[in-house]
């Protein structure tokens, strides 16, 4: 809920906004960044965890810590998370680019907390599905007050939705952490791609 706070915020920004900028180019920006974040994952494909993160103060004071059962590894994992700060503006940054692309942000969000926080890849996918709900709905009641959302469309791609969230949520404790980012690595290559090829071809 910490960290929502700045995707919340960052989710209307970019609602606001969204109609002042050139969709095309944020496409294409955001595309190379993912991309280039992409590379920083692989280097941390062959490994479940990471060891020894003692954490920052502010993560500290905030108690934001825990422990979860690996069912993958038959063993409980402690962690906490670091670099906080960097943390919280990286999610300022995924809930902008939800507003202002009308697009989902999680795997942004999975990055900031894997990369940036340390976390394990297991809670940083958790937590971020956890956050989509909240800043989904931060930027969508401004879009629905615009007239930008069409039920009839919007209730069937949910339903869809919550169908694959469940199985990979009965999915995510059975498979090792270091599976789960080759797919993650593969499914940002697959975003970022079309993301600049949209931007691309946006107008034309």
């Amino acid at each position: 809920m910490f960290l929502e706070i700045a995707t919340t915020l960052g989710a209307i920004s970019g609602a606001v906004v969204s109609t002042l900028i050139r969709a095309s180019i944020i496409f294409i920006i955001f595309g190379i960044v993912l991309i280039l974040s992409v590379i920083q994952l692989v280097k941390r494909i062959g490994k479940e965890f990471l060891s020894g993160v003692a954490g920052d103060r502010l993560a500290r004071i905030l108690n934001l810590e825990g422990q979860y059962y690996d069912e993958a590894i038959g063993r409980d994992i402690e962690y906490r998370a670091d670099r906080t700060p960097v943390g919280f503006g990286m999610m300022y940054i995924a809930g902008l680019i939800s507003g202002l692309l009308g697009i989902g942000s999680g795997p942004f969000k999975v990055l900031a907390m894997d990369l940036a926080m340390r976390l394990p890849m297991k809670v940083s996918s958790a937590t971020s599905n956890f956050m989509i709900g909240v800043t989904a709905a931060a930027s969508a009641g401004i879009y629905f007050l615009r007239g930008d959302i069409n039920p009839f469309i919007a209730a069937p791609v949910a339903l869809g939705v919550l169908l694959g969230a469940i199985l990979g949520a009965r999915w995510l404790p059975k498979v090792r952490s270091s599976l789960i980012r080759k797919i993650f690595a593969m499914v940002l290559i697959a975003i970022a791609l079309q993301m600049i090829i949209r931007g691309l071809t946006v107008g034309i």
